[in-house]
């Protein structure tokens, strides 16, 4: 809109502005910390003659609370009645619509699987939605970010109320400055969980400057159960320079006083509006209300309760009705119903087991080592047996002293003066509640446990357990939660229902020396025509002076069947380790990666289970979370525990996170080479046959915990197999026709291959192979057989030594020996040979002789040697003759001549 005006000389101009036309703001702060004041011209407003620039007030002033700055003057003035304001801070506690400055950021991180254009259509839909006194998160497995960006002139924070119920649903708080670069002062940004129904708070310190603060939440959606939305309100922010404004008092409250940082809620049976200086008084006979006056329904039967009065020394009790307070019903308006009349007495009901009525108006807790079963005086336990020590309730005529009941709206409403959950004689019921999303709260404190003294010690054994009954009938939509809280620390929710749900039993294992608190909680979750749940404690093992009737007769723990020989009678150093396996990925329906991840530990540690699963797992590792698992409320120790989980690339996490851990073995049956074990069988098909000839040991367990899906419990089976190429931990595996673990959701199954599963070494298993003799001395060697199908047991033998007769002895009198008779031999050749030179010369001779007198008789001669020859002559032999020997021939016939 812009001014025109009419000048004296018929000229148009634009008019002086007036103060309503605009309004003051700083400039940006300089290098030295100063700034100025400037009018700025309203939205649409065009005018002239705007105030000049002024110096401001240093950047670092704030008002002090209950002041706000009026810029005209720049001077802190006091808020008005029914207005408030927190000085240098904002806060944001209306939640009727998104406030200025929020915005909602929905995105699907997980960019594994799929189009990433299709998965961010998916959650077009999924934003923080506000709820009047908060705001509520997305219920799907969108990401989705409630984004507030502010401008620090100091240092400062940020504060906010959270409910955050659901492990299922991830929420992270963090800042990041212009640079979209994370603050240091969000490095622990994981927002822990708090109980049903309770308020946790945050806080964040902030800095100077820009801050960009993110809400963010990431459902993770496994199956079809619901997710529980995190809820935020009163989100409250320090360290603003100033404030120009006061914020006006939201309905339902007022501020009578000026200068007020806040503002109070209206008595009951009063309403405010906007703004209130006061509260208005609402007609009793018609209205009540808090933001508006409201017409009173009629009186029903759900407006009122019964309870039992103490009984008397006559052994009545007086049946007392009263109105759930708040009243909001009428009872005179037609149809409406009016409180019964109270006092009708009658006969008390028995004392529940452990307790006896001793001519007194009150039941007693029998004394140490009697029992009763409620109806009769205590007596003492039989000789060689022991009380079982436990709560047992079965009537219900007052709320027992340990046991307290109350109502909580998670919207902030007043249902404190209700009660949660009523007495009824044989059983304990859910209370009307106030309105919807009320939490009927029912507490059991047990403050240890004790088991019995023929278990202590018991590998695997139950501390104790507690066993309810309960049913649920609902016309809408309802559930019911059952809930632990170790050592008051932090409750877990251990197991839930949703809608009707027939009467049934329910038992929880405890595995824990610690002190427990049980909680029951029961929440409607839209109005319906008739709501209740009914509820009955069984036998809960706890260290108290109230035995249960039962003495149970003291037993012995018995032998478990032994594997191959060995394996029984050994702490092997690496399988007393605990072995871990990731199996997958696996994707649910919207394509999200997860992994199975499991823990195991074979025999666990002197009776305690080291197998750990946790949730949420960040920064913390797993040396802290076993040194301090008293701290950790989501600590899931067993033999055989799961968790599932999602890697960090799957949405957008710095890490990977677990969830839904929960524990597949808290108790050991033995272990056998057996296929069956206490109605628990592997198939032979479930793995393939192992390739030696040792047989495989299972490895039996159960777990007592009960779900929907399976009401034996689960069980588990481990099957060490020996395996010579996998030495030291070797390597766990699961059915490649169950990459989960289990083919039905109950029965776990894994083999476990590795070199320590084979048996213990004998004297069977090696062989010896004898060296040879030297020196006088034999080395004898001992080699396992192979293959080796064993470990450790009987050490392999030392190399051995032994005396020997030498093979070089015997060489040398061969040797000896045939060096002689050759030499002989030589001798005997030579000898005959040159015998035969001298026949061969007589024979020469005497031919010679008959040649040179022919035609003459040769005389007859001797061949013998003559007295006086030489028996070294010449031999000339009578077969063909060489050149040279015809020549001494010659020469011999000559001089035989001469001397003739």
């Amino acid at each position: 809109m812009s001014l025109i005006c009419k000048c004296y000389d018929e000229t148009e101009t634009l008019c002086n502005c007036l103060q309503t036309d605009y309004h003051f703001e700083y400039t940006e702060c300089d290098s030295s910390g100063s700034r100025w004041r400037v009018a700025v011209p309203n939205p649409s407003v065009e005018c002239s003659g705007l105030p000049d620039p002024v110096k401001g007030k240093e950047c670092t002033f704030s008002c002090a609370s209950g002041e706000y700055l009026e810029m005209k003057n720049q001077v802190c003035s006091k808020c008005a009645e029914g207005t408030y304001s927190l000085g240098s801070g904002i806060k944001f506690d209306e939640w009727d619509e998104l406030p200025a400055g929020f915005s909602n950021v929905a995105t699907f991180m997980d960019t594994a699987v799929g189009s990433t254009e299709n998965k961010a259509d998916s959650c077009n839909n999924s934003s923080w939605t506000p709820r009047g006194n908060y705001i509520e998160s997305n219920r799907d497995d969108c990401t989705v970010s409630l984004i507030y960006a502010v401008h620090l002139k100091k240092s400062g924070s940020v504060f906010f109320e959270y409910q955050y119920i659901d492990n299922n649903i991830f929420f992270e708080f963090f800042i990041q400055n212009d640079q979209c670069k994370e603050m240091e002062s969000t490095a622990d940004k994981w927002v822990k969980l708090t109980d049903n129904g309770e308020w946790g708070s945050h806080s964040v310190t902030l800095k100077s400057g820009s801050n960009i603060l993110y809400w963010r939440t990431t459902g993770i959606l496994m199956g079809s159960k619901v997710v529980k939305p995190v809820l935020v309100k009163n989100i409250t922010i320090e360290g603003v320079a100033y404030t120009s404004e006061c914020f006006a008092c939201k309905p339902g409250t007022f501020s009578d006083k000026p200068g007020s940082s806040g503002c109070q809620v209206c008595p009951r049976n009063t309403y405010s509006e906007k703004g209130a200086k006061e509260c208005t008084k609402c007609k009793e006979e018609m209205y009540y209300g808090s933001s508006a006056c409201i017409e009173r329904p009629p009186c029903t039967n759900k407006d009122f309760f019964q309870i039992h009065t103490p009984c008397d020394k006559e052994g009545k009790t007086q049946i007392m009705y009263k109105w759930i307070e708040p009243k909001i019903c009428r009872e005179d308006v037609p149809d409406a119903l009016t409180l019964p009349p109270s006092g009708e007495r009658k006969d008390c009901p028995p004392c529940n087991p452990g307790f006896y009525n001793n001519a007194s108006s009150s039941c007693t807790p029998c004394p140490p080592g009697t029992f009763s079963d409620g109806t009769q005086e205590c007596k003492a336990c039989p000789a060689g047996t022991e009380p079982a020590l436990g709560f047992e309730y079965k009537w219900w005529n007052i709320l027992p002293g340990n046991m307290k009941t109350s109502c909580f709206n998670v919207g902030n409403s007043k249902c404190d003066g209700m009660n949660g959950w009523e007495v009824a004689g044989d059983h304990i019921q859910s209370g009307a509640g106030g309105s919807d999303n009320d939490y009927l709260i029912l507490n059991l404190h047990i403050p240890g446990f004790k088991p019995p003294t023929s278990v202590t010690g018991a590998t695997g054994s139950e501390l104790g357990r507690i066993t309810f009954i309960f049913e649920t009938i609902c016309s809408a939509d309802c559930v019911l939660y059952f809930m632990a809280d170790v050592n008051r620390k932090n409750t877990n929710v251990v197991e839930s229902w949703e809608r009707s749900k027939e009467k049934q039993s329910y038992t929880h294992i405890i595995s824990k020396n610690a002190s427990f608190t049980f909680t029951w909680a029961f929440q409607r979750i839209n109005e319906g025509q008739d709501v209740s749940t009914s509820l009955g404690i069984g036998p809960a093992s706890a260290r108290s002076v109230r035995p249960t009737p039962s003495c149970p007769s003291t037993r012995s723990t018995a032998g478990r069947p032994a594997s191959h020989a060995g394996l029984a009678a050994r702490a092997p150093s690496n399988l007393s380790q605990v072995g871990s396996l990731m199996s997958g990925p696996s994707f649910t329906s919207r394509g999200t990666k997860f992994f199975h991840f499991f823990n195991i530990s074979l025999c666990g540690n002197e009776g305690k289970k080291m197998a750990i699963c946790t949730d949420n797992i960040t920064d913390v590792t797993l040396k802290d979370m076993v040194a301090e698992s008293e701290d950790f409320s989501n600590f899931v120790g067993a033999f055989v525990c799961q968790s599932t989980i999602i890697p960090s690339d799957s949405k957008g996490f710095r890490t990977a996170l677990a969830l839904q851990s929960n524990s597949l073995a808290d108790r050991f049956l033995g272990a056998t080479v057996e296929t069956m074990l206490e109605n628990i069988s592997i198939k032979a098909d479930v793995f393939p046959p192992s390739p030696s000839k040792i047989p495989d040991v299972h490895f039996f367990y159960k777990s007592s915990t009960v779900t929907t899906s399976c009401e034996n419990g689960r069980a588990t089976v481990v099957t060490m197999r020996c395996n010579p190429n996998k030495p030291d931990q070797g390597e766990l595996s699961v059915p490649s026709l169950c990459p989960a673990g289990t083919c039905d959701g109950c029965t776990f199954y894994f083999v476990w291959e590795s070199a320590e599963a084979c048996p213990l070494c004998t004297e069977q298993d090696y062989h010896e192979i004898e060296g040879a003799c030297k020196k006088g001395f034999q080395e004898t060697l001992y080699v396992w057989n192979e293959p080796k199908h064993c470990i450790k047991g009987v050490p392999l033998p030392e190399k051995r030594t032994s005396t020997c007769e030498t093979v070089d002895f015997w060489l040398k009198v061969g040797a000896g020996v045939g060096a002689f008779t050759a030499v002989l031999l030589i001798a005997l050749t030579c000898y005959f040979w040159k015998k035969n030179q001298k026949l061969e010369y007589k024979y020469s001779k005497l031919v010679m002789t008959t040649n040179s007198k022919e035609c003459e008789l040769p005389a007859a001669d001797s061949c013998a040697i003559m007295e006086g020859e030489d028996n070294e002559e010449e031999i000339v032999y009578s077969n063909k003759q060489s050149l040279l020997g015809k020549l001494k021939s010659l020469a011999t016939k000559v001089s035989s001549n001469y001397y003739y």
